[in-house]
């Protein structure tokens, strides 16, 4: 079992990984136990204390896989980089990890790190209502510092879901296995999107200074005089500015504005479009060019969509 998990290591996705480093893919769990030349338990899915994984093991280098992982990691030493800034994994943290998504510890040392690993592929999943609701679980697109943060009593109660799962694991497959896994992950989701929106409150003094970077940032953009040339901004544009994957930027505004990144972003650029049609003489098609749109009539069905009359009727209003 020891050579298997010494490939079964990892769960974070590191922001600033330098992708000159070789990563080695393993596309199925099933190459885990192929590449280890042990029998699984389980085809579709893996679960492991990392207290049993050999210190050696817990010096991979960069790894993807073309699985899900979840992990629940405490005592890790050191801190990982993010942007300018360091952030302490010394407390329990919760990673996410999609299939394809590069994973290091890079500046983490896991020596004496205690907790979970998760694996299963999207097959176990078939077939299923979560099947259906994954994707709607952003945190699998989060960034390593992004990673959620659980409070002791958090903790523990992940904890008890990790064991279920590997009780359940470790008993023979009956037609009941899959039906009860799969309803403790779907538990374990949706404690952690709980507790995301529980952290987007608490860190409140992070996120607080990194939305209005954001703010500061979309109107520095809008202010620009002619948009043409720019198009109008993507939400990536943002989460690169700030170092932040585009879904948690999101969620994060969402939690603490009531407006996801887009939602801001259209705000913005339906008030300038306000200011242009009111403040200028230019044809409705000129400005539609200005704020960036390819055609007209893009621009006019955007605007009557979110005000409910079309430019023309809206610039003909008395002020």
């Amino acid at each position: 079992m020891f050579r298997l998990t010494s490939i079964l290591v990892g769960g974070f996705n590191h922001f600033n990984m330098s992708y000159s480093k070789q990563i080695t893919h393993i596309p199925r769990f099933i190459d885990l136990c192929n590449l280890a030349g042990v029998k699984p338990q389980h085809p579709l899915i893996g679960i492991i204390r990392l207290e049993h994984i050999p210190a050696m093991a817990k010096q991979m280098g960069a790894l993807s896989f073309g699985f899900y992982s979840i992990s629940l990691k405490k005592k890790l030493k050191g801190y990982i980089e993010y942007g300018r800034k360091t952030y302490d994994f010394q407390e329990g943290v919760l990673g996410f990890v999609a299939p394809n998504q590069a994973i290091s510890f890079d500046q983490c040392d896991a020596q004496e790190s205690k907790g979970w690993e998760l694996y299963f592929e999207a097959d176990l999943l078939a077939n299923s209502k979560l099947a259906e609701d994954i994707n709607t679980f952003g945190f699998f697109n989060y960034e390593t510092s992004e990673a959620l943060h659980v409070s002791k009593k958090e903790e523990e109660q992940m904890e008890q879901i990790f064991q279920n799962i590997y009780d359940e694991y470790s008993l023979p497959i009956d037609q009941f296995s899959k039906e009860v896994i799969l309803s403790n992950i779907e538990l374990l989701l949706t404690y952690s999107k709980r507790f995301y929106k529980r952290q987007f409150i608490t860190r409140n003094e992070v996120d607080s200074s990194v939305v209005a970077t954001f703010e500061k940032e979309l109107k520095l953009y809008f202010s620009q005089s002619d948009l043409q040339e720019t198009g109008i901004p993507e939400v990536a544009f943002f989460s690169y500015k700030l170092n932040l994957s585009s879904k948690y930027l999101s969620d994060m505004l969402k939690t603490l504005t009531g407006k996801t990144t887009k939602e801001h972003i259209q705000f913005q650029l339906l008030e300038k479009a306000k200011h242009l049609l009111l403040g200028s003489d230019n044809s409705i098609s000129e400005i539609a060019y200005q704020l960036g749109f390819e055609y007209p009539q893009y621009f006019s069905r955007f605007f009557k969509e979110k005000t409910g009359a079309t430019p023309k009727a809206f610039r003909g209003r008395p002020n």
